[in-house]
């Protein structure tokens, strides 16, 4: 077996999946580097990485076949809910946005949910949420964390049609207490739903998000059911169908129906790859845990290198901190070689509990949004070619398959 360090050092050999990335420059803008944190006092003189080196092995997609069924299922719903709740990742609020939905949900009212936002609450001011905020007008927003009961009671506000826990104006209706006056027509939530069948929501997103979890809280704070049910995991791929509608509040009547996390169909852009690798979005088995740790090492490189003093000093070399995590933790192979992937993934399991810093991985400015929706359309013809790439594969593949079963 070739030695993890000696693999890494070569970023060209293949993962097992065969992906041609555009010749074409990145045509979506990386985050601008921030500005490092205080030099360690271990080495005055380290200088991070300002640029991160994407191997081109990177898988350039990850749509799954109950992606696909679950994004039709959804198409036939639209008309059948009041309310499309969306979930975002916080740390990654431009990376886990799937275009697909905004052609499939277009004509419905729909509520933008930034879930986690614990585990980037270095970066949850005020002026952070404003800016994103103001990307979604006139869909409103709400910042949650689904072990928040407050955060959760939002939302839940939101679905009854009253909420005064959320900002003056965000509203279109308002309740007071059984009695739900409308002050808008274009008003469609719970409060204006038929009071014998209720109302019908449905909850939408990216693999691995939080819209389970989402829906589980809202049960347990609508209507004091603390039993799951939504199976949750720290894996994507766990909800595969459109779930049964779920009761999440009494009165007014309101069901929320589960569906599984639905990717796109062509990521051209290794930076939003790797991005959702590391927040959870993508199986870590689709990816080399090597690389999915360097880039992550980049990222606390430019916050804070103190965040994993710990370990090691300073550096730019992943192979060296995976050397020396793997020994000041005990994660070493037979002979006291380190075991690189059990290290890597263990570090990037501590980023997403929110050990290793809570930081947002994407651009958050005025300009980053139009700047993705610019980029997003400059893509189409290619996302068009991989469509054609990718069937022309799986064609042959099945071609191949067929082949060796006659041998």
């Amino acid at each position: 077996m070739i030695p993890h360090a000696r693999r890494y050092a070569r970023p060209h050999q293949s993962l097992g999946i065969r992906v041609r990335l555009p010749a074409r420059p990145l045509s979506i803008p990386p985050k601008p580097a921030p500005s490092p944190g205080p030099p360690s006092t271990q080495d005055s003189s380290f200088v991070p990485r300002r640029e991160f080196p994407y191997p081109s092995s990177l898988i350039t997609s990850y749509f799954l076949g109950h992606h696909r069924a679950g994004l039709e299922k959804m198409k036939q719903l639209v008309s059948s809910v009041e309310l499309i709740i969306e979930c975002r990742d916080y740390r990654v609020p431009l990376s886990s946005r799937n275009p697909m939905f905004e052609e499939t949900l277009r004509e419905k009212e729909r509520l933008i949910v930034y879930t986690k936002r614990d585990l980037a609450a270095e970066e949850l001011d005020l002026k952070t949420q404003e800016t994103i905020r103001k990307w979604h007008r006139p869909h409103q927003v709400v910042f949650s964390d689904s072990k928040d009961r407050k955060d959760v009671q939002k939302i839940i506000d939101y679905a009854r049609g009253s909420s005064p826990s959320l900002p003056p104006g965000s509203l279109p209706c308002k309740g007071k207490g059984k009695m739900y006056e409308q002050k808008d027509t274009s008003c469609s939530t719970a409060a204006t739903a038929d009071n014998m069948i209720g109302s019908r929501m449905l909850v939408v997103g990216m693999p691995n998000v939080g819209k389970s979890t989402l829906l589980n809280a809202m049960r347990r704070v609508g209507t004091g059911n603390t039993k799951k049910a939504a199976i949750t995991g720290g894996q994507p791929g766990v909800t595969r169908k459109i779930s049964m509608a779920v009761k999440i509040l009494d009165y007014p009547l309101v069901y929320l129906m589960d569906s599984p996390g639905v990717f796109v169909p062509y990521m051209p852009n290794p930076q939003t790859m790797l991005s959702l690798a590391l927040v959870g979005c993508v199986k870590d088995s689709l990816l080399d845990a090597t690389t999915l740790a360097d880039y992550l090492l980049f990222h606390l490189n430019l916050r804070d290198p103190s965040l994993y003093s710990g370990y090691s000093p300073p550096t730019n070399d992943i192979v060296e901190l995976l050397t020396a995590t793997a020994k000041a933790t005990g994660r070493l192979l037979k002979g006291g070689s380190p075991d690189f992937d059990a290290t890597a993934y263990w570090l990037v399991q501590r980023y997403r509990a929110g050990v290793l810093g809570k930081f947002i991985l994407d651009d958050v400015s005025a300009t980053a949004y139009q700047a993705w929706l610019d980029a997003e359309e400059k893509q189409g013809e290619s996302r068009n070619a991989a469509r054609k790439r990718m069937k022309e594969e799986r064609r042959l593949a099945k071609i191949e398959k067929r082949g060796d079963a006659e041998i």
